[in-house]
């Protein structure tokens, strides 16, 4: 079925965000990469400043208990801003192209601090028809009652939405509700893609 939606998560899929690595090396090796990369998905703290129920400071503050990270709060929260680079080369060649052809949207775990950021200063906003973002919504991924209440707004069949993530995890209950779900990391996997689907 001809896809009509392009929905993206942005960190690790648009934007160059790692915060994995700089996890790794704060606490001196004591957590590995696949731990660090599991803290987002799974962390209390994480979780309730995605859903938009806590303030940076609150989760600056859990984090570095959950973590046992030798950090102030305002620390924490500088490094933290700072792990948001900006787009990935390419990223807006790519929405320009693929603008006004598909209907363009972003379902992304995020955060106020984060989300205005790259939707105002590197220019992702102007992009998107629809933006689903778990701190407004109160929903997050892999949770399936995102998935179901993207579908339902977007208004078309499962099967015409095309879904790019970079944690295998968010590609699970998005392929099991029937949209073309594609596990990416970085701009050239999502090329590769886009390519599989014809968009590109």
């Amino acid at each position: 079925m001809q896809v009509e939606v392009l929905l993206f998560d942005l960190g690790g899929v648009l934007v160059e965000w790692d915060g994995t690595t700089p996890l790794v090396e704060h606490t001196g090796g004591r957590i590995d990469r696949e731990t660090a990369r599991q803290f987002w998905l799974t962390s209390p703290w994480v979780g309730r400043q995605d859903l938009g129920q806590c303030t940076l400071e609150d989760f600056a503050d859990g984090a570095i208990a959950e973590l046992g990270l030798d950090f102030t709060r305002e620390a924490f929260i500088e490094a933290y801003l700072g792990w948001v680079k900006g787009v990935f080369p390419g990223t807006h060649a790519l929405l320009d192209q693929l603008k006004g052809r598909y209907r363009l949207a972003t379902l992304t775990n995020n955060n106020a601090a984060h989300f205005g950021r790259i939707a105002s200063e590197l220019a992702l906003g102007q992009y998107f028809d629809e933006v689903f973002a778990s701190h407004e919504l109160h929903m997050k991924k892999p949770d399936a009652e995102i998935y179901r209440y993207v579908t339902e707004k977007l208004g078309v069949a499962p099967q015409r939405i095309a879904f790019f993530d970079d944690n295998i995890e968010c590609i699970e209950p998005a392929r099991a509700i029937g949209w073309q779900a594609f596990h990416t990391i970085g701009l050239t996997q999502v090329e590769d893609a886009l390519r599989t689907i014809g968009a590109l």
